[in-house]
């Protein structure tokens, strides 16, 4: 081997031997750094074997849509305050497609009053409340801010909320405020007004289904400004006595199914207010409360405007009234298309009832004008009665016509001591066999031309 040669081997070996010591050099530091690491997560002395490293996330997994209200802080205990719990779970459920937040059974969660605001990504289930939701109990730890409403949710669309638990309004110390107030005496708080339960605003395909809502300081479910909205198999629960606690009440809200559920209160069963339209209530339980209404309708003047209203296969029981139309005087404005059939009532003080003079307080003043009434059918009204069978007084200026009174059957309560005769005042319509009591059949008037003509002069405000 010449010189060259030599030098040039040399050369050669001298690099492998520096490349192969770099890498070894680099292992050992990243092997330290690594160590490191791991007694800083508790390995080292005195802890055993060193834990695993966390594998990497696999991005490919599909994120959770289960959103348990316990994994952000609630106790669930009834007395911490879980409001900003369930806010929080709220928020993160509501930026999830199909998401469904949590509120487990077996425990009961205390929340104070919130908004939770959409809109939100497309079905969000507020489903599994398998638990019980609580009211704070005082009504001084309530805000003047807080009094409309207790659980509102704003802005949603295709919502849902389920589950077989308890959305309990703790209203006793309210209803003895307004014991009080009604007496005219003094009480420590006395708010101008009292909040509903459950408040839906402005939203749309909303779904309440097999909950219980029980004992509201006043209305337990509300739908403003709302439209499409299926309620089915729930139950509602407050004391006879309890004030103003309406069960369900609708108000500018359109596309309605009620169905299937159990409503005992202290107010109306379900509640139809101005701006309601295309309403089916069907297979409902009423009872105790105030049966189910439409209005007050047209107080202090204003537009009352309700229409396409079918109300069906409906037993009502120990209520003050059965299904009633129930407007102020000096009201404007149209109650038309509305069918009641297939009602059965047990103990019902007025189980057929049509009342434009209503007054919620010992005197009202007279006013000329009122709503207008067209299109109002009772088919089938058969049951038992403790004050009146039927009860139409309608509005002196402004008669109801097309009113249809077909197969009403109805029989004083066992020692009832009411009225057996029928009250009808410038009402129009017809009436068809089998009616009992027989003062039922001369209870319509037959209405001409120039009645119609003055009572569709009236109803100009809703078109």
């Amino acid at each position: 081997m010449n010189k060259g040669s030599k030098i040039l081997t040399l050369f050669l070996v001298s690099l492998l031997v520096s490349s192969s010591v770099v890498p070894l050099e680099a292992r050992k530091h990243h092997h330290n750094k690594k160590s490191k690491h791991q007694k800083q997560r508790g390995g080292g002395k005195g802890s055993g074997s060193s834990p695993a490293p966390a594998p990497l996330p696999d991005y490919n997994q599909t994120q959770s849509t289960i959103f348990n209200i316990l994994s952000f802080g609630a106790k669930g205990n009834g007395v911490f305050d879980d409001s900003k719990a369930l806010i929080a779970a709220w928020k993160a459920a509501c930026k999830i497609p199909g998401a469904t937040l949590q509120i487990p059974s077996d425990y009961k969660f205390l929340i104070k009053p919130i908004t939770l605001n959409g809109p939100c990504m497309p079905q969000l289930v507020l489903q599994q409340i398998d638990g019980d939701v609580l009211a704070p109990p005082k009504v001084s730890s309530w805000s003047k801010s807080s009094l409309f409403q207790w659980l509102n949710f704003k802005w949603l669309h295709n919502f849902t909320i389920g589950g077989c638990g308890t959305v309990d309004g703790q209203g006793f110390n309210w209803w003895t405020v307004s014991t009080l107030y009604n007496n005219k005496k003094k009480g420590k708080h006395i708010p101008d007004m009292k909040p509903t339960a459950l408040r839906f605003y402005s939203s749309y395909n909303v779904t309440v289904r097999d909950i219980t809502i029980r004992n509201s300081p006043q209305c337990h479910l509300k739908f403003d400004n709302s439209g499409t909205v299926k309620v089915n198999n729930i139950t509602i629960s407050s004391p006879e006595s309890s004030p103003n606690t309406d069960g369900i009440h609708l108000q500018n809200t359109q596309d309605v199914e009620i169905q299937h559920s159990n409503i005992g209160c202290g107010d109306d069963c379900v509640s139809i207010q101005t701006g309601c339209s295309n309403i089916h209530i069907h297979h409902i339980t009423c009872g105790p409360g105030h049966g189910i209404s439409l209005g007050g309708l047209g107080k202090d003047k204003s537009v009352a405007c309700v229409s396409n209203i079918v109300v069906e296969n409906i037993s009502i029981q120990n209520t003050l009234s059965g299904v009633r139309i129930k407007t102020w005087q000096g009201g404007v404005g149209s109650v038309k298309n509305v069918s009641f059939s297939n009602i059965q009532v047990s103990d019902v003080k007025v189980p057929i009832m049509i009342d434009q003079y209503y007054c919620d307080k010992y005197r009202c003043k007279n006013q000329t004008g009122a709503v207008a009434i067209s299109g109002i059918k009772y088919d089938q009204i058969i049951g038992s009665y403790t004050v009146q069978p039927i009860h139409l007084a309608c509005s002196s200026q402004i008669p109801c016509i097309d009113v249809d009174l077909i197969g009403i059957q109805l029989n004083p309560s066992s020692g009832s001591r009411g009225f057996q005769s029928a009250l009808c005042w410038n009402s129009y319509g017809k009436s068809q066999a089998p009616l009992v009591p027989s003062s039922i059949d001369y209870c319509l008037r037959r209405g001409s031309g120039a009645v119609r003509r003055i009572a569709r002069s009236h109803d100009h405000a809703c078109y």
